[in-house]
């Protein structure tokens, strides 16, 4: 058996990088820096490069700003090029997100906007329940017959 998960909890460290392929497919890229020691504010935090793919690449470049309070969860992979000018191999590890969560307020977001409004919830849900047909959870009471265990 094996897995690779990681959750990480941490502030944006640049607006994200939004590209658009001919497909239609949309990426987001940007950094997280996560303090090392939680409830103490480091001078050296841990950073992960994020890679976010498809709706939840276009909500992070709607809302998420340098500094905003971010949570992710995703798997660790590592990126191989070779640089075409010296031909020398590199790697860099990225963390391909697989859930966005968009975290704090107006005091969290140095651009002074607000966290992410109602519509944009679909990101916070994992990619697998995204994919079915299931209507994402309205916020309302939940009776004993729609809880599926």
């Amino acid at each position: 058996m094996s897995l690779n998960s990681i959750s990480l909890v941490g502030h944006a460290g640049r607006d994200p990088e939004l590209r658009f392929f001919e497909s239609g497919s949309a990426v987001a890229n940007l950094t997280l820096a996560v303090n090392k020691a939680s409830g103490k504010r480091e001078q050296d935090p841990d950073w992960f490069n994020l890679e976010i793919w498809g709706k939840q690449a276009q909500v992070a470049a709607d809302y998420v700003r340098k500094g905003s309070l971010i949570g992710v969860v995703g798997r660790m992979t590592s990126e191989q090029w070779t640089d075409r000018s010296t031909g020398e191999r590199h790697s860099k590890p990225v963390v391909k997100v697989e859930r966005l969560v968009l975290l704090g307020g107006r005091a969290d977001n140095p651009a002074g906007q607000s966290a992410a409004p109602a519509q944009a919830a679909p990101a916070q849900v994992p990619a697998a329940a995204a994919a079915s047909s299931a209507q994402p959870w309205s916020g309302g009471p939940i009776s004993d017959e729609e809880v599926p265990f």
